[in-house]
């Protein structure tokens, strides 16, 4: 095999892995597609708004765009926790749509191949795996790999748009 070959495969194996975006939610770790991340920054206070559901926090002026900041612990159903210094949120692009999503802590950028993300499991009625679209198995890491386009597009988001209009 010559260089020029392996290189042309390694290129082509390059091509196929995804970098993700790791952050906590309690003991557990998430990621999202990092091309989906638009920045990180520390949690500040949000407007409310009223009847919104439980897990949308309120919405920010982020340089005169008024983005919804959605509390995941909330969403996911997760015991609540008091913001602390690590708590942050990541503004995500989902669609046309820009959203703040409000996480423990984020912790690295990792990049998985093909044969690292398995299928998410099934969950019957109880709990949703729509918005999953895998885990991340590592050596001694499993990652819960947030389809966030599912997650944030749902009719319950479509609320917080007509409410911001």
């Amino acid at each position: 095999m010559t260089s020029l070959t392996r290189n042309a495969e390694h290129a082509a194996s390059e091509a196929h892995n995804r970098e993700f975006l790791v952050f906590s939610l309690g003991e557990e770790e998430y990621a999202i597609d990092i091309l989906k991340v638009q920045e990180i920054r520390g949690y500040e206070n949000v407007t409310r708004i009223a009847n919104a559901p439980a897990f949308i926090k309120g919405v920010t002026n982020l340089r005169g765009i008024i983005v919804p900041i959605v509390d995941l612990r909330i969403k996911f159903h997760l015991e609540h926790v008091e913001y602390g210094g690590q708590t942050v949120v990541i503004v995500v692009n989902v669609g046309e749509r820009v959203v703040g999503i409000v996480v423990d802590g984020v912790s690295d950028v990792m990049t998985l191949t093909p044969e690292q993300i398995k299928p998410a499991p099934e969950f019957g009625v109880t709990l949703s795996s729509d918005f999953l679209s895998g885990l991340g198995s590592l050596e001694d890491r499993m990652l819960v790999l947030v389809d966030i386009d599912k997650l944030l597009t749902s009719e319950e988001m479509a609320l917080v748009d007509s409410a911001g209009e």
